[in-house]
């Protein structure tokens, strides 16, 4: 998992981060799969500091996810929720925690993208993993 400032970049501009938040599973193999693309988007975001959460079943929680993203120095947070498809999690709960989390530390920028989606790239991916079957 990404440690605290995973990422960060030093200097006086103001720190983004990005949080990658997923249901959560009592599978290690899940959570690999989420510290894997963490680890990408920290190569394809240098000077980004990335963290992962779990919604459920597993640490970090979202709000701890957050906490360290400031404890390392971003004032701006995009909260990614890692789900296909715009349910209860993607929609309600994701925001509603990143929400109360923003609410715990004061003059910090908190916003929550759409979940992935039937993106182009997602079709992509169906579409290799069809032809590699």
């Amino acid at each position: 998992m990404g440690g605290p400032g995973a990422g960060a970049a030093s200097g006086g501009a103001t720190k983004r981060a990005v949080v990658l938040v997923d249901h959560g599973s009592r599978a290690p193999e899940a959570h690999a799969v989420l510290d894997e693309m963490a680890a990408r988007l920290r190569r394809r975001l240098p000077g980004r500091i990335v963290e992962v959460a779990h919604l459920e079943l597993a640490p970090p929680s979202l709000a701890d996810a957050i906490a360290r993203c400031v404890a390392a120095g971003a004032r701006e947070v995009v909260v990614h929720p890692y789900f296909l498809a715009p349910g209860t999690h993607a929609g309600r709960d994701v925001p509603a925690q990143a929400a109360e989390a923003a609410r715990r530390h004061p003059g910090l920028r908190v916003r929550v993208t759409e979940p992935l989606g039937a993106h182009e790239g997602i079709v992509d991916a169906i579409v290799e993993r069809i032809d590699r079957a």
